[in-house]
């Protein structure tokens, strides 16, 4: 009977155990369903428990790490960008194995990676960095060599994506609402100053032209600073400019035939190495000053940096700020 009894204990205690075991292993299903439930519901956990994040800019995505540390500016859009917002890039582009001089501080923690067209492998792998800022004018295999580092956001050079390329770097460098405040500025400041300027400049010419290699260039009106000009300011366009395709060479008798009555001249020395004397050539030239700008002392040379890009927020509100200055004097 004892043994009978015994029996029944050790069944029973065997049954409890059990159900203990079974219950806990319920528990267990059940939490890891909602977990599962979660994840399902919001796709940015996924992200974010992978370790990256997806920045969208034009229409792309582009996989980035969640926390981003290292930012190399590949293209001097992105370096006037990161002027703009006062962030330091990790690494930058060169011209002639400096930055230029208008970047005052901001590359101060910047390793110099080459030049524009083809920036150093070696040196970007030295630096690790989380995302490559460059250009869309890059070269397939040159855009293809830095996506192996890391991921490259090719950053418009057209000057109409000013704003989206502002905002990605703000994105990237948790600086949005300052991107955002920029932007509204410069809006409110060229509808300020277009209101001002519209009668008084209904019947004048402005033109801005560049000199590289000895000649004179002129753009179209999308293109390099022209939208401040024809876009935000709402200035007469030239038929010259409206018939230009991007960037365009003309003749020192075709600029005095157009005959601006302001006259923007932007000159840098290492885009005229083989032609150092080209700007004061044309100056002293008999047709340069028939002009009715250089008649009434309105030419304006390098009155922004010669090397900035043009279309970008830092390049538009200095120009703004120039234009305001010397149309309204």
């Amino acid at each position: 009977m004892v043994k009978k009894l015994l029996s029944l204990l050790l069944v029973a205690l065997f049954m409890l155990a059990a159900c203990g075991n079974q219950d806990t292993t319920g528990n267990e299903d059940s939490g890891s369903e909602d977990t599962a439930s979660n994840g399902s519901d919001e796709d940015d956990d996924a992200i974010v428990g992978d370790g990256t994040q997806t920045i969208v800019y034009l229409g792309e995505n582009y996989p980035v790490p969640a926390a981003i540390e290292k930012i190399v500016t590949a293209s001097l859009e992105s370096m006037e960008d990161a002027l703009m917002l006062g962030v330091k890039p990790d690494g930058a582009i060169a011209t002639g194995g400096e930055f230029p001089e208008y970047f005052g501080d901001s590359m101060s923690e910047a390793a110099e990676i080459g030049d524009k067209m083809q920036p150093s492998n070696e040196i970007l792998l030295q630096i690790e960095p989380d995302v490559i800022l460059g250009t869309s004018k890059f070269q397939p295999e040159v855009a293809e060599n830095l996506n192996s580092i890391a991921t490259m956001i090719p950053i418009s050079h057209f000057s109409t994506d000013w704003k989206d390329n502002l905002l990605v770097l703000a994105e990237l460098a948790g600086k949005t609402e300052e991107a955002e405040a920029i932007i509204d500025q410069y809006e409110n400041d060229a509808a300020n100053l277009r209101e001002q300027l519209a009668e008084k400049m209904a019947d004048k010419t402005i033109l801005m032209v560049r000199i590289r290699g000895g000649s004179v260039y002129i753009y179209s009106e999308d293109v390099y600073f022209n939208p401040v000009l024809y876009s935000d300011l709402a200035l007469p366009v030239p038929e010259e400019i409206q018939a230009s395709e991007t960037q365009e060479m003309i003749s020192l008798e075709k600029l005095a035939e157009m005959n601006p009555d302001y006259l923007f001249v932007q000159f840098e020395e290492t885009e005229n190495a083989e032609a150092p004397d080209a700007l004061s050539a044309l100056q002293d030239d008999a047709i340069w000053q028939s002009m009715e700008a250089a008649k009434n002392d309105r030419v304006f040379v390098n009155s922004v940096a010669p090397m900035a890009a043009g279309g970008t927020a830092w390049s538009k509100t200095e120009f703004l700020k120039v234009v305001e200055e010397k149309l309204l004097d």
